[in-house]
């Protein structure tokens, strides 16, 4: 048996498109025109390719993109200043700050500086806070992605015993709350969890986040198990000629897709979903600015 391979890269493209869809309705019967602020401090080289597509695919999806982009010595208080100012601009309803920041600025007082109900990313604490307690909260678009997957595979998760791999706030605990509210029984392993693998092979669905190259091998994988490899880890390639590199994820892919029923392939899995579930989240975070009902299938 080989797993099916989850193709994430085609369900985004079809959030994306049902993004669209819905900014054009509440443009039609409302005037809204949703907006996504992304703030992008220094040149570094993965933030400005990821920082260049958000703003393609925000304006493809027909919302408003503004753009700011801020020297790597930029102070502390004038990126806070920033903030507070889109803060307050209502055409924006969604604020973005891209990681990392440069050593001069503290990102946890940058993150909480954001407005919640703006906080498209779902990183700050009033939103771990209201996903944690089962509340309508601005969920990580990445732990958001996944759990999107997850219904589209399986549908009811109900009763399903859930290993997540890796506690990290921007994935791992988030990632948890979404599989509790779905009535999983849910493990958080991590690197210090007493055999690792026995824990994994428990799973029906095994949610790898940890950073570490092909951690997870097949023998760790319950037969029929769906999983889902957040990780994107360069690993040189000499095959591919001196200094190349390739990419791999978490979980060790041709042995688990032997065991799996089901499994995201990196890149491709995972990834794609991202940026479509920050659009996703802008939308959801204009139509609840407005008191607009928010589309159900934008939402965890």
């Amino acid at each position: 048996m080989t797993a099916e391979i989850i193709d994430g890269k085609a369900f985004a493209a079809g959030l994306r498109a049902q993004v669209g869809e819905e900014v054009a309705a509440l443009k039609a019967r409302h005037g809204l025109k949703p907006g996504l602020a992304v703030v992008l401090v220094g040149e570094d080289p993965a933030s400005q390719v990821y920082v260049r597509n958000k703003a393609r695919q925000t304006v493809e999806v027909g919302m408003a993109s503004f753009e700011h982009r801020l020297d790597v010595a930029t102070p502390q208080a004038e990126l806070l200043a920033l903030v507070e100012r889109l803060n307050r601009d209502p055409e924006v309803h969604g604020i973005l700050v891209q990681l990392p920041l440069p050593d001069q600025i503290d990102t946890a007082k940058v993150l909480d500086a954001i407005d919640p109900a703006k906080d498209v990313d779902g990183f700050h604490v009033i939103n771990a806070g209201l996903l944690a307690t089962g509340q309508k909260a601005m969920v990580p678009c990445t732990p958001l992605g996944c759990y999107m997957l997850l219904k589209e595979r399986i549908g009811d998760l109900s009763g399903l015993e859930a290993v997540v791999v890796g506690r990290s706030n921007i994935v791992g605990k988030p990632m948890a709350q979404l599989l509790l509210q779905a009535n999983c029984t849910v493990t958080v392993a991590h690197s210090r969890t007493r055999d690792l693998p026995g824990v994994c092979r428990r799973a029906d669905i095994l949610v790898a986040a940890v950073g570490r190259p092909e951690m997870v091998r097949g023998d760790w994988v319950k037969p029929g198990a769906t999983v889902i490899d957040v990780g994107i880890n360069r690993i040189p390639a000499p095959e591919r000629g001196e200094g190349k590199h390739r990419l791999v994820g978490d979980v060790a892919f041709e042995e688990a897709r032997e065991v799996a029923g089901a499994i995201t392939p990196v890149p491709g899995g995972v990834g794609p979903m991202t940026i479509a579930c920050l659009l996703a989240n802008t939308v959801t975070a204009a139509c609840r600015a407005h008191g607009v009902d928010e589309p159900k299938a934008l939402a965890a």
